[in-house]
């Protein structure tokens, strides 16, 4: 083996040796300071966090080709909080009054369009502006956002369909509805990242976009595409979390951007793009709900929660620049 493919199996692999630790520290805090009658590590406890993962997961598989590619989008959860709301709302619609429980799907679909079309607002912006899409994305969420409000005032939407909840709290092997989801969108953006040109192309896009150009590869409307994806996938997570919940507010979604990011950090993902790992990715969120829940775990309140998961954020953010600033130094060699 390489050196070069040594040190990218190292780092892919740093997350789950991160996760390992963060077990065995919680599993041991928790036995020895005795704040809970239940083990850390038990099955029940192993299965809702995957469960509890898939919100923040799905998003993050999306945001994650995006980041390769490398943009960033920090409107997921105005999107998130958005979808949610066609969603709900769109099964009182009076035009859908006689589907009964067709209109089950109908309003998913409205809830993905939602999505996509949210998505594909932003990537057309950054397309044709040029403008960086850290600016346009926040722009677009502080503008989605206010059509939350828009839509409902203050008020939380809330309408709970029992078919919808009893296919979101369904056990299929064990994993609950949303564990699935979140499973099959990993898989699926992993052969969209690893077998496909599109794949390929966003890694030589965010890699060197002048030489993307060059070697014929259209990045505005690929840029598209991808924007597209993270929107559909953020209206998806809303459909997964709220089929089961049936109320959202107009707050809800807030800095689920943050959390994402931090999780594809975590996972390995560079934030100038060009390299990232959708394998890396899933052990990122899992490590952040981990981290969650450990903390509550041992008795930690939610600002403890913040400190600690935000300087964690921090050192792998310049434990990265160190290793780019070395790797392009070997490279000068």
């Amino acid at each position: 083996m390489t050196p070069g493919k040594l040190s990218t199996h190292l780092k892919n692999g740093a997350i789950w040796g991160f996760i390992v630790l963060e077990l065995i520290f919680f599993t041991v805090a928790g036995q020895f300071l005795s704040l809970s009658e239940n083990a850390f590590m038990d099955a029940g406890n192993m299965l809702l966090l995957f469960k509890q993962s898939a919100p923040i997961g799905i998003i993050a598989m999306g945001m994650t080709i995006v980041m390769v590619n490398g943009n960033i989008d920090l409107s997921v959860g105005a999107t998130y909080a958005l979808s949610a709301v066609v969603l709900l709302d769109a099964m009182t619609w009076p035009m859908f009054g006689g589907l009964g429980d067709w209109v089950i799907p109908v309003a998913c679909l409205l809830a993905l369009l939602t999505g996509t079309v949210l998505g594909a607002i932003n990537g057309l912006i950054v397309w044709k502006t040029g403008v960086d899409a850290f600016i346009v994305t926040l722009g677009a969420m502080l503008g989605y956002r206010g059509l939350v409000f828009m839509y409902n005032g203050e008020q939380p939407t809330s309408h709970l369909n029992w078919t919808l909840v009893d296919f979101a709290e369904a056990q299929v092997l064990g994993l609950h509805t949303a564990t699935w989801f979140l499973l099959l969108v990993t898989a699926a953006i992993w052969f969209l990242m690893n077998r496909t040109v599109h794949g390929r192309n966003a890694y030589a896009i965010g890699d060197n976009r002048e030489a993307a150009v060059n070697a014929g590869i259209r990045v505005g409307p690929h840029m598209m595409i991808n924007f597209m994806i993270i929107g559909a996938l953020a209206a998806l997570s809303a459909v997964v979390f709220y089929a089961e919940s049936g109320s959202v507010n107009p707050n809800d979604g807030e800095l689920y951007e943050l959390w994402v990011i931090t999780a594809v950090v975590l996972g390995g993902t560079k934030l100038s793009g060009g390299a990232g790992s959708i394998i890396s990715t899933f052990g990122g969120v899992l490590a952040i709900q981990l981290l969650r829940k450990g903390l509550a775990h041992i008795g930690a309140d939610t600002s403890t929660v913040n400190l600690v998961i935000g300087l964690i954020l921090i050192a792998v953010l310049l434990l990265d620049r160190q290793l780019n600033i070395k790797g392009k130094e070997a490279l000068k060699i």
